[in-house]
């Protein structure tokens, strides 16, 4: 199962984040958490001192960031590439 925290689910309800680019990013997220594969996507874990492993997933100029959850995958961020590594620096 694939939950969005709700910054996500905002995003996606204003349209920041195209529904094209969207759709892309749950299925691949969906792949993920039916496969715990990560070299089926340009996947990464994310490096920092975070309590929890961190993942980013690249869809063109967009990243997600996620992290496995025992039923499933938690998306904690959406946006473009910019967007993205200024919040986890």
């Amino acid at each position: 199962m694939v939950r969005y925290e709700s910054t996500v689910r905002k995003s996606i309800e204003k349209r920041t984040i195209p529904p094209q680019v969207m759709r892309t990013l749950h299925n691949a997220l969906g792949a993920l958490d039916q496969t715990r594969d990560l070299q089926l996507f340009d996947v990464k874990e994310m490096r920092g001192s975070f309590k929890r492993t961190y993942y980013r997933l690249r869809k063109g100029k967009y990243r997600a960031i996620f992290f496995f959850e025992d039923d499933g995958v938690a998306v904690v961020y959406v946006g473009k590439r910019e967007e993205v590594y200024r919040l986890w620096e």
